[in-house]
């Protein structure tokens, strides 16, 4: 026996939706996927710029294959308000764009030293080391970015993908990228080598663990899911999101290597931000999986935060 049909009332939220049907007809059965579709196909958008709520108490409706019409409580001639969230870009997109700036950036202030720095010395084995360093740390994630992470939401609004590149582009880039060549940078004087062996061995460490741990997490999650599981494996003991453990390994590593202040600059800075994330993480955790759950009172640094 089919499913009843309902009659659901379509309001545009916010700027006007040229084209928005004024009601839309599924099977109360249907998935919301099915019944954004059918919005986005109404109003010639992609379903990733739309924001559906409900008109009674304005509750999000999502966009999922595994969540009925039935199931967010809309009944026949229930109002539904459709808000266009503007052009939209893939997160994707947006990862590769970010790091594809210090992959640039790095590569042409160290080849165009004489011109930037006004200088006939040639690099120093600490500024190739480095050079090399991070252009393996930023293939590695253009690498993550296509072949391993899967993203929980698909796209963002497209002018923030300015916003998020500054970040990597500036302070990674430009920053690290400047100082470290320049002929009178730390990396320009001789090294001490049981220092810079110590950090090759952190860089390296860091970078194998927060890939094994990247590869973790993508497990956790079916192709076109958004469902995650509890994390375990290597340093998920110790700290709720070992990723950024062993990044922030790798970049203690790398500032071992250069003795930059711009480095350190960008490791407190990136510190800072993960270790934001991570304790959301934390709460998101213990609100999702409750006693399921392992509590842990360190989330990016054992002993330390």
């Amino acid at each position: 026996m089919s499913s009843p049909s309902i009659s659901l009332v379509v309001r545009p939220r916010g700027r006007p939706i040229k084209n928005l049907p004024e009601d839309v007809t599924v099977n109360a059965t249907d998935s919301t996927a099915h019944l954004f579709e059918k919005i986005a196909k109404g109003s010639n958008f992609s379903v990733h710029r739309l924001r559906v709520t409900k008109g009674s108490d304005g509750s999000p409706i999502p966009n999922s294959t595994e969540v009925t019409v039935l199931e967010t409580g809309l009944r026949n001639k229930s109002t539904i308000d459709v808000k266009d969230l503007g052009p939209q870009i893939s997160w994707q997109t947006v990862f590769v764009v970010e790091y594809l700036g210090p992959l640039l950036i790095h590569p042409l202030i160290y080849f165009l030293r004489p011109l930037i720095y006004g200088t006939s010395e040639p690099p120093s084995q600490l500024q190739t080391l480095s050079l090399l360093l991070v252009t393996l740390h930023f293939l590695k994630r253009e690498y993550e970015t296509l072949f391993v992470h899967r993203f929980s939401l698909a796209t963002m609004p497209a002018r923030n993908i300015f916003k998020n590149s500054a970040h990597y582009w500036l302070f990674s880039g430009v920053n690290l990228a400047y100082w470290i060549y320049s002929p009178n940078a730390p990396t320009a004087k001789p090294s001490n080598s049981q220092i810079t062996y110590l950090g090759i061995a952190l860089f390296v460490i860091g970078e194998l663990g927060n890939l094994s741990t990247h590869y973790t997490l993508r497990n956790l999650r079916r192709p076109g899911s958004k469902d995650r599981g509890i994390p375990k494996g290597l340093g998920f003991n110790l700290v709720t999101c070992p990723n950024y453990m062993f990044e922030t390994m790798a970049w203690v590593g790398m500032w071992l290597i250069n003795w930059s202040l711009s480095t350190f600059v960008f490791l407190i800075l990136a510190v800072g931000q993960m270790a934001a994330w991570a304790r959301k993480k934390e709460n998101r955790y213990r609100k999702e999986f409750g006693d399921k759950y392992k509590r842990k009172r360190f989330v990016i640094i054992p002993g330390v935060y």
